[in-house]
């Protein structure tokens, strides 16, 4: 069972209101996703989530929440993605206050994320080894 991080905790609690749920209920389905993903702090205060490398991280601005996807072949059949298409390494939900969030679309996506971490990760598998 995954274990909040502590720094994590904090990085979450300081949010106006309306970004805290929006990080706790994103937390909750990054868990629910696989509940060996871990939860670390990296570039001194963003939180980032990873299993056998990163698969996505929070990034709370003035007026949205940022969920980067740190792999860009994974599939968005959903369309869920709104940031970053042509990004060579993360895409992104930007997420704004009242925003319904796709649970069953973004678990598929982490869980594909995950696949392809343990396998290698998306570059290695993008270069055929």
């Amino acid at each position: 069972m995954t274990r909040p991080h502590v720094e994590v905790n904090a990085y979450i609690k300081r949010l106006p209101g309306w970004q805290r749920e929006i990080c706790s209920e994103l937390r909750e389905i990054i868990w629910a996703a696989d509940p060996d993903i871990a939860e670390t702090i990296k570039r001194s205060v963003q939180p980032y989530f990873v299993l056998d490398g990163n698969v996505c991280a929070l990034l709370a601005t003035k007026d949205h929440i940022n969920l980067f996807l740190y792999d860009p072949t994974v599939p968005d059949p959903k369309g869920i993605i709104n940031q970053g298409h042509g990004n060579a390494t993360a895409r992104a939900i930007q997420i704004y206050e009242g925003d319904r969030i796709d649970e069953p679309a973004l678990v598929e996506m982490l869980r594909a994320i995950i696949t392809n971490n343990r396998a290698g990760g998306w570059r290695r598998l993008s270069q055929g080894r």
